[in-house]
């Protein structure tokens, strides 16, 4: 290609320069604590104002948004393999790349290098087994009461009756949260969504996901109730500042744990002894079996049903993704998505 006539900004080399130039800029702003901040205050700005643009809309606009995405990509994948379109299918593709990046780095992808929770409670301690045990027994007991508050369908399973009181709630609680930890400004809403994709999402392993493009809180609404109060807190952590998977989950413990609301405390508390128990399990495996017997009946019926839910959505597809979760998770500063150390690091902690 001859591009001694064509304008520098028209062509493939500025595009892919440009776009190598920004992995570089936002690579050097992940290790300044002055841009950290910067990115963290601009954040607190933004999110009520996105949150206000696309709430009132009763679907996910940002699922929309992805599947308008998937299609213009298909499109021009479908031409470069036709030689008279190739060079402008590449070409859109290197400027979509760079609109993309730019937009997700801006808007949410920094939020990654903030300065750890972790840093800010008053102990630090690593996570201890003997510890994690006498919590666990803790929520066992807390979790078995809060259950009989709580409604049941037909076949005695948790089942969620007010979801939009439910969501409130999630708003009351977070203007609660200790300052000293959590540093953000609240939310005057929350853009909560039932995900377009919550069937294929039931193969995935994936409960829910949060959009910066949109500020919108997506979950499966096909999982079972005792898992969606707490998925939704946790979505609903990322809108209100906090990127890190493990981080998200502690500020939603945070939220539930001392809710009125019998939906969401229990779903708090019952995720925080899974957690722990997952954790001792790698260390104690006949007390957390132990621990499991027992539950009381109404938790053995929740605890059933979520099992039957997981393996009649088991397959390869739950693999793929488990996979892409974890590889984007470690390079975002973060542990694999089936590590809960860091959680029960910041429970234990935060306990003591």
């Amino acid at each position: 290609m001859d591009t001694k006539n064509v304008p520098l900004i028209k062509t493939k080399r500025f595009w892919a320069g440009i776009l190598l130039a920004q992995f570089i800029l936002f690579y050097i702003f992940s290790k300044s604590e002055y841009w950290i901040s910067f990115f963290d205050k601009l954040y607190d700005v933004q999110k009520n104002f996105h949150i206000r643009i696309f709430s009132w809309i009763p679907f996910s606009a940002g699922d929309l948004f992805y599947i308008l995405i998937g299609i213009f990509l298909l499109v021009q994948i479908m031409n470069i393999f036709r030689k008279n379109r190739r060079k402008k299918a590449l070409f859109r593709i290197l400027i979509f790349l760079n609109i993309i990046y730019f937009t997700y780095q801006i808007f949410w992808g920094m939020m990654y290098f903030q300065n750890p929770i972790i840093k800010k409670l008053a102990s630090q301690d690593k996570p201890n087994v003997e510890k994690a045990k006498l919590l666990a027994l803790k929520y066992l007991k807390k979790a078995g009461e809060t259950r009989k508050s709580a409604s049941e369908d037909k076949n005695g399973v948790f089942v969620i009756k007010n979801r939009e009181g439910l969501v409130q709630e999630i708003i009351r609680r977070q203007s609660f949260l200790p300052n000293q930890i959590i540093s953000k400004n609240t939310l005057t809403k929350i853009s909560v969504k039932e995900s377009l994709f919550s069937n294929i999402m039931s193969y995935t392993g994936i409960s829910g996901y949060y959009n910066p493009f949109t500020a919108e809180s997506q979950f499966n609404s096909n999982l079972p109730h005792s898992i969606i109060p707490f998925t939704i807190a946790h979505e609903t952590s990322h809108q209100l500042g906090f990127a890190r998977e493990q981080e998200a989950n502690f500020v939603a413990y945070l939220t539930g744990i001392n809710s009125d609301n019998p939906e969401l405390r229990y779903s708090a508390e019952y995720f925080t002894l899974k957690s722990l128990l997952r954790y001792i399990y790698t260390e104690d495996k006949i007390f957390a079996e132990n621990l499991i017997r027992q539950y009381s009946p109404a938790m053995k019926r929740d605890r059933a049903y979520e099992r039957n839910f997981m393996i009649s959505h088991e397959g390869r597809l739950e693999d793929f993704f488990g996979f892409t979760n974890d590889l984007f998770l470690k390079s975002n500063r973060q542990e694999g998505s089936v590590t809960y150390s860091y959680f029960v690091n910041l429970l234990l902690n935060y306990e003591k």
